[in-house]
Order: C-alpha cells, then structure tokens, then sequence
C-alpha cells in the first residue's frame, strides 16, 4: 500500500515544474527574464518604477557617506541587471543587500534571481548547499524589512521560498510543510497553486513516515479543494495553473479517499456536532469529492444542513436522495423548492425536468408530469428535451386513451406531434437524433387507412384527441 500511495520527488518534480521556475546551470548573459516563473515575472512587473529616492530614516544607510554609497550601488546593480548582465549586478547588489536593504522592496525580490544564479553555476556542493541557505535569508529579510507591503506579505513570500526549497532540498520535508502550511493559512484563496501542491505532496510524506496521521490528508484535501475551486471560479486568468495543480492533487489523494476513512474521521465529530453548519458543509462536501452519497452519513448531514441553512443546493441534494431512496413524492418536494431558491433558469430547468420524470415513470401522474415539463421549457425554451419527454408520455398512454382501433392509437399522431417540435426548436444533435428515431418508431402505430376510412375521417383532418391528453391534432395514416 505504502508503495503504492507514495509520490516520489522526482514525479513530483515533473509536474510541478509545469507550475514554476526550473534551477538551470545557465549562463548569466543568457539568465533572463525567460528564465523566470510567471509568479516572479509577475513580481518583477508590479514592482517595477517603484523605486525613489525619497528620505526615510535608514534607507539608505544612517550617514550621507553611506547615503552616497548606498545610492551608487543601487543605480550601479539596477544598470547591470536590466542590461542582463547579472554578473557585474551581483557585488553591487551585495552591496545594497547588506548595508541598505530598505531601499528597495526589487532588492529581495531579483535578490532571489541573482542567489539562484549563484547556485547554479557553483559546483562544489558545500557552497552549492550554502547559496540555499542565503536564499532562504533572502525572503526572511523580504519579510522583515517589506512584510507591511501586500506585494510581499509574509504568507505569499513564505510560498515563495516553500517553492524554491522544495526544487534545492526536497528532502528537508518537514521545513518545507511547516512553510506550505503557514503560507496557506495566511494567504487563504490567495494561495498559489504550486504552493498547494507541494503542500499536499509533504503532507502525504509526512504521513508514510508515521509523523502525521492518515485523517490530516482527509482535512487538508478539503481545504485545498476549496482554494483551488474558489481561484477557478473567480480568477479565470490563473486556470492555467490550479487545473493542473487540481488534476494531479487529485490523483495523489484517491488512495486515502475511501468512504470508510472519510465517515471514520467525520463521524464522531458529526454525532458531537450535528448542528455545526460549518462542520455539516464540510461533511457533505467531502463525501460527494469522493463519491460517498449513498452512505447514512451524508444523507444525515445533508439534512441537517439542509434543515438549518436551506439553499437551492441543499434542496436539490436532497430531492436527489429521496429519489435514489424511492421516495419519490419527498423528492419531488424538495426539488419544487430548490427550483424556488436557484438563480439561475438552467438549474431551474434540471430540477424541473427531473420532477416531470418522476412523475411519468415512477407515479404515472401524467397531467402532473406534463405541467413540470412545460415550465421546465419556459426555463429553456429551445431545448426541445421537454417535449421528448410529453410525447414519450403520450405514446405510453395511447392504449389506455380508447377503446376501438381507430382511438388506441390517435394518442401516437400527439406524440409525433412533440416529437418533431422537439427536433425543430432544438440544435443540439443528440436531441434531433433521439427525436427522429421516435418519430419514426411510433409513426407505425398510426392508424392505417382502412381504420381512418371506416370512421369517417379523412387524411389532414383535425382530431381532438381525447383523454388527459385533451388536444388537437391531424390524421395521418401510417
């Protein structure tokens, strides 16, 4: 099982570099800005023009001599750095790292290019591992000395050196969770997608060790399932990143998301609490991640929930339950009142047409069944679905609507009737398909012209159906 669970670095290192910047042993006139993640070239663009000269206690040092030299040594790296040649930038910039770090919040942020540079091109693994540690001081000094400004409050910087520890020491595990977590309890919906990812990945670590428990997975899965579905949401521009980040977060946690762990862990806590809406959102939102809907437990939270904030999700839920559990009557309830509390005419339309099925082929209440197809299509009036539906009803009852050879089957000429309605106000293929094959099937249950003959009618007459059907159409012969 352990083998099977456990992620290695090294794929995780495969689709996380997707997601962020790659350490390469590169040249510092070819070090450019391809070189960087879009989190720092976008760091870069928002920070940028945003240095002046303007006098504050100890930005540039606490004399005019140390002003002077703090100042030449900003232009002089600014110069090198723009100019590519990161080289040259780098004594300049040591310089205003040490002695006049509040000059600029650019000074930590291409700080962490220039260190990664270093540690590129060193080759003695001692100094190698040491660049890691002035890295790593590099974004504590960010924090200290520009943690007050949103661009580099503490949560987002903590993200970003959880990131570039993971890629320089991947075994420091426990470091690398203990940042991630921070980062994310900081940054909440803020949080970035690589920073998720890697937390998961030292979460799932931590637990094959033995140092966490299984539960924590459980928790910290909800969590991040949260962010990254609330980034998709509202912030289209970054799908690029949270969808595969999602994709393959998903895949590490299916192991530990079995309906056995996810009930074990939730409920005790749902017995303690049976009123927590908080705790009930969670319950129902991690039993239906892991398609868990069927248990007792999740039709108990779902209730509750339901019971103590009603929502339109909340009611169709449970009109789904109760359907599942064949309690039809219940469910039709419940999904009346979502159609009641839903915003949107589309959820209105599902819920609608899933009450006009229940009614035609669980309760055979066929009046009922119609009334809700037809207000389904107010909701959607070129989705001819609504229609398939009244004529199936209308061909299942043909038998039962007479009594002689020529009315058991006028009911079929209704139904094509709603059929080829169907086919003309829909564009969807699927549905013009399934409607012409009605057609065709139920046109052969069409009186012959013998029958038409001997009751008077003749071809294009108009004809009342009768029966609850109660409309009017025109003879055909089959």
């Amino acid at each position: 099982m352990k083998a099977k669970r456990f992620f290695s670095v090294t794929l995780l290192m495969s689709i996380f570099l997707t997601l962020s910047f790659s350490v390469k042993a590169t040249s510092c006139s070819a070090l450019n800005t391809e070189n960087l993640s879009l989190h720092e070239a976008a760091e870069m663009n928002a920070s940028a023009n945003t240095i002046n000269f303007q006098d504050r206690p100890g930005r540039f040092g606490e004399t005019p001599e140390d002003s002077i030299h703090c100042v030449r040594n900003l232009s002089l790296y600014q110069e090198y750095y723009n100019q590519g040649n990161r080289q040259l930038a780098w004594e300049p910039w040591r310089e205003v790292f040490f002695n006049c770090p509040q000059a600029s919040m650019n000074t930590f942020i291409r700080g962490a290019i220039l260190v990664k540079m270093q540690y590129a091109q060193e080759t003695d693994p001692i100094k190698r591992d040491a660049w890691v540690d002035t890295l790593m001081m590099v974004y504590d000094q960010r924090i200290e000395y520009f943690g007050h400004d949103p661009r580099s409050r503490e949560g987002l910087v903590l993200g970003r050196k959880a990131v570039d520890l993971f890629q320089l020491r991947p075994n420091n595990v426990m470091e690398i969770l203990e940042l991630t977590e921070r980062s994310i309890e900081l940054e909440g919906n803020q949080s970035q997608a690589d920073v998720l990812l890697i937390f998961m990945q030292s979460l799932i670590r931590m637990v094959e060790a033995g140092v966490k428990e299984e539960t924590e997975i459980l928790e910290a899965y909800d969590m991040i399932m949260d962010i990254i579905d609330h980034n998709l949401e509202h912030n289209p521009g970054d799908r690029r990143f949270f969808e595969p980040a999602k994709a393959n977060i998903e895949i590490m946690f299916e192991p530990f998301a079995s309906c056995e762990n996810i009930i074990t862990l939730f409920g005790p806590r749902y017995e303690r609490n049976p009123e927590d809406v908080e705790l009930l959102e969670q319950i129902t939102d991690m039993l239906n991640r892991a398609g868990c809907t069927d248990s007792e437990l999740y039709y108990s939270a779902t209730l509750s929930l339901h019971r103590l904030k009603p929502t339109a999700e909340s009611a169709f839920l449970m009109g789904r339950m109760e359907n599942t559990s064949q309690n039809y009557r219940e469910a039709i309830g419940y999904f009346e009142q979502s159609v009641e509390l839903y915003d949107r005419d589309q959820d209105k339309f599902t819920a609608l047409m899933l009450m006009a099925d229940i009614s035609f082929r669980q309760l055979r209440q066929y009046r009922e069944a119609r009334a809700y197809a037809l207000r389904a299509s107010e909701k959607d009036p070129e989705n001819g679905r609504p229609f398939i539906l009244i004529g199936e009803m209308y061909a299942a009852t043909a038998s039962q609507c007479g009594d002689n050879d020529l009315t058991k089957n006028v009911a079929y000429w209704a139904a094509v009737d709603k059929f080829n309605h169907a086919r003309n106000i829909d564009d969807d293929p699927a549905v013009q398909e399934r409607a012409t094959q009605l057609i065709n099937t139920f046109s052969q249950y069409f009186p012959n012209n013998e029958v038409i003959f001997f009751y008077g009618l003749s071809i294009g007459d108009t004809y009342r159906v009768e029966c609850w059907i109660n409309e009017t159409t025109r003879v055909r012969a089959r």
